[in-house]
């Protein structure tokens, strides 16, 4: 995996990890992780060279391979669509799909109910979001069906906020060609597969539905 762990991503997380970050700072904090994020998974993709002319010269600079109308974000309902937007700031012609994945919170497993694809989703590049990478299951869900749909592994970034060593193996054991961008990687899961240290529910903290 490509593991940003820089200190503007630590100083974010450091304030968004915080039990006591209410929904405004979490938001606010967030939204800017989930730019810089986005923008390295993006550096990720194949790039071609291409000269530019300046003012004053010609800058030997780089164009991403894959334009932003032939790139396709897939959020994982509901935590991917904290990431989702910034996938679209940066990339306004972006085709979008979704994938509903719930986690049985007693067996940890994954249950599939609804995904949605542009129709020429095998001739795109493909960018899954969810901020939390745990036991994987939904992540492999997800890809499972863009690779049903003719995508093919290697045509696959997982972007992620926090991953930890059991999700990241589970992903590189069945989909070794699927590129992983997160901003950490913590310790391990617990008992119950939560991430720990974790940030708690990434979903109810972004959107303000905690209990």
């Amino acid at each position: 995996p490509v593991v940003l762990n820089t200190r503007s991503t630590q100083a974010l997380l450091s304030r968004m990890r915080d039990k006591k970050c209410d929904t405004k700072e979490f938001r606010h904090c967030a939204d800017r992780l989930h730019r810089i994020l986005i923008e390295e998974a993006l550096a990720c993709l194949p790039h071609v060279n291409r000269d530019v002319e300046t003012p004053c010269g010609i800058y030997k600079g780089v164009d991403c391979f894959w334009p932003s109308s032939k790139l396709c974000a897939v959020s994982i309902i509901r935590a991917g669509d904290c990431l989702l937007q910034a996938v679209i700031d940066v990339c306004p012609e972006v085709a979008v799909g979704k994938v509903l994945v719930q986690r049985n919170e007693e067996t940890a497993e994954p249950i599939f109910y609804y995904s949605k694809f542009p129709p020429d989703i095998a001739e795109r590049f493909v960018i899954i979001t969810d901020p939390m990478l745990a036991t994987g299951g939904s992540c492999l869900c997800a890809i499972q069906k863009l690779i049903e749909s003719g995508v093919p592994e290697e045509h696959i970034l997982f972007a992620n906020v926090i991953s930890c060593p059991e999700g990241l193996a589970a992903i590189k054991k069945k989909h070794p060609k699927v590129l992983i961008v997160t901003a950490q990687v913590d310790e391990k899961l617990n008992e119950k597969k939560y991430i720990v240290p974790g940030i708690g529910d990434y979903g109810d903290r972004y959107f303000n539905t905690n209990q």
